[in-house]
């Protein structure tokens, strides 16, 4: 008999889908990670039958009519598929602007489900985020003055979250303390249907440790949607485990073995510290101007690679003043459009050449790359650091019928070793 897909999940950028992933996984889903929405329908026969499926989308910094229409897209081949739960994942910093997009795919999301009393929560305590009287905390500093006001595409200018969903959607948005997330799932839960009754579709709800999202995961058991960063999916698992409904089979990744590449385009302190922290190779720098003034190819780039075992790590990432000026002069989505291609070039020629572990660090850089390489899905391996797996592609033929290792970045997350590990790992190392 064919097994009921238990979650579907939309994530709108590519390194948070595979942190997503990964925290499903830990918890004892099956999931499957695909890169935009499938083409026909997914088998879920069998014992290893995929319990989650994991749409992502590069739809964080674009038009929000664009996102909308994805993330809806998304949302009803989900539910072709037979999906019990919905969660719309978006990152723990909270990317967006006053115009979108989480606010606008979050509210479209719900009204399509017929739904309200929809939990926000971007927490992610692991690495830091937490949330409390609805604003959002970076470790013990406010978001907007934690670094996230220079993000290049999505400067984050306040912490309240609740103020800057309200500039987003048309409802007003509710709030539940951390005194009542503290009390109970219960208390949670009576507290999303009052805020459902007042017509409040969005809820921002407080979290400053794990115990408080497996909480929040508890009270949402028979919620149609849920929102949040992936830490919202730490107690998910559990409701379709009490049912009988998982497997808690595992998952298989396939270590790779040979050529490997780090390519770096975020420009968040954690990568910048990152690059600083590696000399296993050669740390070679993309030269923006020189990019913008056509002066440098990836072919340039592919020529200067060592020819022994070393792994070199390519990098644009430049300090805050350094990226403001350039997209000064040349303007914000020139830029970034010009790097993003510059990467996905480079990228695609490394695979050409028989490259077999990509490691990418920065949500939009790792869009480019996957999208360039033809990827359709990923199976899901051990995390390197928190919320962030090893992949390993599954769809045969996606890649010019190899099988690659990837470890997607988010520019905020990881330790300074970061790179080191992941090389280690995706070809199977501990």
């Amino acid at each position: 008999m064919k097994k009921p897909l238990l979650l579907g999940c939309i994530a709108d950028d590519f390194t948070g889908a595979s942190d997503l992933a990964n925290t499903l996984c830990r918890e004892g889903m099956r999931a499957t990670l695909y890169i935009d929405i499938p083409q026909g329908d997914i088998d879920t026969d069998g014992e290893s039958a995929t319990e989650v499926a994991i749409i992502a989308l590069k739809s964080r910094s674009i038009d929000a009519t664009d996102a909308v229409q994805q993330s809806l897209a998304a949302l009803r081949w989900l539910q072709d598929q037979g999906a019990q739960q919905f969660l719309f994942k978006y990152c723990s910093t909270f990317d967006s602007t006053p115009t979108g997009n989480i606010g606008p795919v979050a509210e479209a999301l719900a009204a399509e489900l017929d739904t309200k009393g929809v939990v926000v929560c971007p927490a992610f305590p692991t690495t830091g985020r937490t949330v409390y009287q609805g604003h959002l905390f970076v470790a013990d500093t406010l978001l907007n003055e934690s670094g996230l006001q220079n993000h290049p595409l999505n400067p984050m200018t306040d912490a309240d979250i609740r103020r800057w969903l309200s500039l987003q959607v048309s409802s007003e948005v509710g709030h539940i303390a951390q005194a009542i997330v503290s009390d109970s799932s219960n208390a949670i839960a009576d507290s999303l249907k009052t805020a459902a009754s007042n017509d409040q579709t969005l809820v921002v709800v407080d979290a400053t440790a794990d115990v408080d999202l497996r909480t929040i995961g508890t009270a949402c058991a028979d919620a149609k949607l849920i929102t949040g960063g992936s830490g919202i999916a730490l107690g998910l698992p559990e409701n379709f485990r009490i049912r009988g409904l998982l497997s808690d089979e595992g998952q298989s990744f396939k270590p790779q073995k040979g050529p490997a590449i780090i390519i770096a385009g975020s420009c968040s302190e954690a990568t910048r510290q990152q690059i600083a922290a590696y000399n296993d190779g050669p740390r070679i720098v993309v030269d923006v101007e020189a990019l913008m003034a056509d002066e440098l190819t990836p072919a340039h780039i592919v020529k200067s690679l060592p020819d022994d075992n070393t792994v070199a790590l390519v990098y644009s990432s430049g300090a805050p003043d350094e990226v403001k000026a350039l997209q000064k002069k040349y303007g914000v989505e020139t830029v970034a459009n010009k790097v993003e291609s510059f990467f996905s070039s480079f990228a695609r020629q490394l695979l050409d050449n028989g490259y077999k572990r990509f490691v990418i660090a920065g949500g939009e850089t790792s869009g480019a790359v996957v999208s360039t390489l033809n990827i359709e899905a990923f199976d899901i391996g051990p995390e390197i650091d928190p919320g962030v797996p090893t992949l390993s592609t599954i769809a045969e033929g996606t890649t010019g019928g190899n099988s690659i290792a990837m470890a997607l970045k988010s520019g905020n997350f990881g330790a300074e070793d970061f790179f080191a590990k992941a090389l280690r790992q995706l070809e199977g190392q501990s």
